[in-house]
């Protein structure tokens, strides 16, 4: 990306990641397959999942119990996958009030400290929850990088693209997508940035 310091740059080829912990994915969890809760028959349709079908991007659809501000630890234990493979979207914005998005997993947090240096701002913060729905279109809780009402800047740290395949939240609270990092990429063609912290 132009103008960035060099601690922000574009994805260049895919490096293989060695062993991760995802447990023993059961039949109804593999990639490939759908894991609908008892009573619920399929997934929602969103702008999300209508952009990846219109990009012909292979996804798996995971449909979990919401519980309010259990985050990526309820969605992880849900489907018996590792949080450090569930990718949050956060909706942020710069000293001006330019949103962003930032895709982190789920048990890291953002240093918004680093990440403002490396986009040369005096401060990043996490934007208030009504503002976050105006500007993504879905609700927090249920804010997917794909399909947002508003186009954003995407800054995904760099580590995700060391995993197999990830978790994203496909437009709705208690609806993840499955979906391999390369098609990420692909799709919201991020700048690469390493800004993780401990949880």
């Amino acid at each position: 990306m132009a103008g960035l310091s060099s601690g922000v740059e574009r994805p260049g080829p895919l490096v293989e990641h060695g062993p991760l912990r995802f447990g023993s994915p059961s039949r109804d969890t593999a990639p490939g397959s759908r894991r609908y809760p008892r009573g619920v028959s399929k997934a929602p349709s969103t702008s999300a999942t209508r952009l990846l079908r219109d990009r012909g991007i292979e996804y798996t659809e995971h449909i979990y119990r919401y519980e309010e501000r259990g985050g990526t630890r309820v969605s992880a234990r849900e489907l018996g996958v590792d949080e450090h493979a569930v990718v949050k979207t956060l909706v942020m914005e710069d000293d001006g009030k330019e949103p962003l998005l930032v895709l982190m997993h789920g048990d890291r947090e953002v240093s918004v400290k680093a990440l403002a240096r490396l986009l040369g701002k005096r401060t990043i913060q996490p934007c208030k929850p009504e503002v976050a729905d105006r500007h993504s279109g879905y609700h927090v809780g249920g804010t997917s990088p794909f399909g947002t009402r508003r186009h954003m800047p995407v800054y995904l740290e760099r580590s995700i693209l060391l995993l197999p395949r990830v978790f994203v939240n496909g437009g709705a609270r208690g609806f993840l997508v499955g979906i391999a990092p390369a098609d990420l990429v692909r799709v919201l063609e991020p700048a690469l940035v390493d800004v993780a912290i401990e949880s």
